[in-house]
């Protein structure tokens, strides 16, 4: 049964052992967010805070904190399924007479219903708040020297002004007062390029901010998909069922019908102002920048709703898990672009867009060149600072076996690229620059003379495949 709101996943997480109820009350103000940073830490359960001191809404935190609540989330074990449903409808022969219409029929009512169905109403909307306020919510604040509270784990609603495309982001608010927060869409994010198109046409932006919806939807909002895929879809292609939306009340927009709260109204590109600092998930405070203003004029929620956060800060935290399940999902479509990858990886240590490794089957020279080249200039994975090649024979998800690549097969000034003045993480501490610093990515795949390696490559120490078998068989015998 695919799960349509944040209480299936609840009452899920609660049958499976993987969630806590905390009767006692607690406070928004840097109390919940230590609490649910040492849970993290300690991979510890989801949490719901069902007494928070001056408001009547609970709490839920560290709701996909582990591999096993992501699998009961988006039930599935084998994430790389979603990317593989991608890529079969981006492969699928257009219907060509009677016969073509007939053998596509199965891929077509999988594609159709995966697509969003509008409807008039819709459980968020239950409730129409008389006088929309911030003040409604239980909006933590989460580091000492925060600037503020934050609203952490909100999707940005947007709509392309010219395309009509619609896109879901996570991108953190700093509430200012009651009915102003400041939007953190950083300049490579899409809900930014929509706001810099609508500046330009003198306008204001409509954006929704939906707290709490079903897992498959809040995969969504994170996940970085291909430019030009609605964000709804994505979501129904994720849970294989379409996600019901309704419009909004003060904006032109769609929201999910089965989410908890939406926060209705619009970003002015034209005021904008100081943000943060901030605690982030490099681990460090991000200092103050400029970033557009959103105004609330629209507060509608669910009977007895969920507000659903999230705390980031040094690794590894909630956000890892979901980083490891985007790293999975995506794999396949990475393949489609370049065939010779097998596997991938972005450690959490290295906040997923530090660090990336990618085993190839190496057929040529350069060819690890090529594919950081090819990964640097898509999407998101543009951001990402180190990228480390290594044949198909290594575990990219064993560091120590990376590492022992790194070491054996790759010389420093001959196999370590260095590209200045390339797009950076906002986020990145290090960067000289704000998002503007240097790429570096190291060719840690077995070399050949026509790269430049004249000696005679080394043989690898392996085990008598005999002696291996026998061990085997005997094994029991040894009493280890």
């Amino acid at each position: 049964m695919t799960m349509d709101n944040l209480k299936d996943f609840v009452k899920i997480l609660e049958e499976n052992g993987e969630l806590k109820r905390v009767t006692t009350q607690v406070d928004t103000n840097l109390e919940i967010a230590e609490i649910l940073r040492r849970t993290m830490y300690e991979g510890g359960p989801a949490i719901l805070f069902e007494d928070v001191k001056d408001s009547n809404m609970p709490v839920l935190g560290n709701a996909f904190g582990s591999m096993k609540r992501l699998e009961l989330g988006l039930e599935m074990s084998d994430f790389t399924e979603i990317g593989e449903r991608i890529a079969s409808m981006t492969k699928m022969d257009m219907p060509s007479g009677l016969l073509g219409q007939i053998k596509n029929i199965p891929q077509l009512k999988k594609m159709t219903a995966s697509f969003p169905k509008s409807k008039k109403d819709g459980p968020v909307q239950d409730v129409v708040m008389g006088k929309p306020s911030f003040s409604q919510l239980p909006i933590l604040k989460t580091w000492p020297k925060d600037a503020g509270r934050f609203i952490t784990l909100g999707l940005i609603a947007t709509r392309h002004p010219e395309t009509g495309t619609r896109n879901l982001g996570v991108y953190r608010m700093q509430i200012l007062d009651d009915t102003h927060a400041l939007m953190h869409w950083q300049k490579h994010k899409r809900g930014a390029h929509h706001g810099d198109i609508a500046e330009e046409r003198g306008e204001k932006i409509p954006a929704a901010v939906i707290i709490g919806g079903d897992p498959a939807t809040v995969f969504a909002g994170i996940a970085p998909v291909p430019e030009g895929l609605d964000k709804y879809l994505f979501a129904g292609i994720t849970r294989k069922k379409g996600i019901e939306t309704v419009p909004c009340k003060t904006v032109d927009l769609d929201v999910p019908a089965q989410a908890e709260i939406i926060l209705e109204g619009h970003v002015d590109p034209t005021d904008v102002r100081p943000e943060g600092p901030f605690g982030d998930h490099t681990g460090y405070y991000t200092p103050p920048e400029p970033y557009p203003v959103f105004t609330l004029t629209g507060v509608t929620c669910r009977t007895s709703p969920i507000y659903l956060t999230t705390i980031v800060g040094k690794p590894v935290l909630e956000d890892a898990y979901i980083g490891k399940v985007i790293e999975r999902s995506f794999l396949p479509l990475m393949k489609m672009f370049h065939p010779e990858i097998v596997d991938f990886a972005m450690p959490p240590s290295g906040w997923f867009q530090g660090f990336g490794i990618i085993s190839i089957k190496k057929r040529y020279p350069g060819q690890a060149r090529k594919v950081m080249m090819g990964l640097w200039g898509t999407g998101q994975l543009s951001l990402t600072k180190i990228f480390v090649v290594v044949d198909d024979d290594i575990n990219v998800h064993d560091v120590n076996d990376v590492i022992w690549a790194i070491t054996t097969r790759a010389d420093a000034a001959r196999d370590t690229m260095i590209i200045p003045n390339t797009p950076t993480d906002n986020l990145d501490p290090a960067s000289p620059l704000v998002n503007l610093g240097s790429k570096m990515g190291i060719d840690a795949t077995q070399k050949t003379h026509l790269e430049g390696f004249n000696r005679p490559v080394q043989e690898q120490v392996m085990p008598d495949e005999e002696t291996v078998k026998m061990v085997d068989s005997r094994w029991g015998d040894y009493n280890l």
